[in-house]
């Protein structure tokens, strides 16, 4: 029983479902939608923190764009840290940060996240 990634057309979620049998016909757990495309999915291999690290580091585009506060580049460092990583179960709320970043622009945090320099 396999486990598929899919996109959602309607709510444009990323899911995964678990498939009983191949005739099923899955639907999106957050709108109910059949709407859904099914998406490559990938693999994890293991390594070191310190493989984690040094990949990132020896990236001189990508740490250029992360001393810029460039959202892209975050993107791109969220992505490195968590490959590879176990129980990596990434929220839509996550995942359309992510999107964003990839459009360029930072997220926005709700009012009361983040501490300010006046609170502090």
């Amino acid at each position: 029983m396999p486990i598929y990634e899919y996109r959602c057309n309607n709510c444009r979620r990323k899911v995964s479902i678990l498939l009983r049998s191949l005739s099923a016909s899955p639907t999106c757990p957050s709108c109910g939608s059949e709407d859904l495309s099914r998406l490559f999915s990938t693999f994890s291999v293991r390594g070191t923190y310190k493989d984690m690290y040094d990949d990132i580091l020896s990236d001189n585009q990508l740490t250029s764009g992360l001393m810029r506060n460039d959202p892209r580049a975050l993107a791109e460092w969220n992505r490195k840290m968590t490959r590879g990583m176990e129980d990596n179960e990434i929220t839509p709320d996550y995942e359309e940060a992510l999107d964003q970043m990839d459009h360029g622009i930072m997220p926005e945090m709700p009012v009361g996240e983040m501490p300010t320099e006046d609170s502090e």
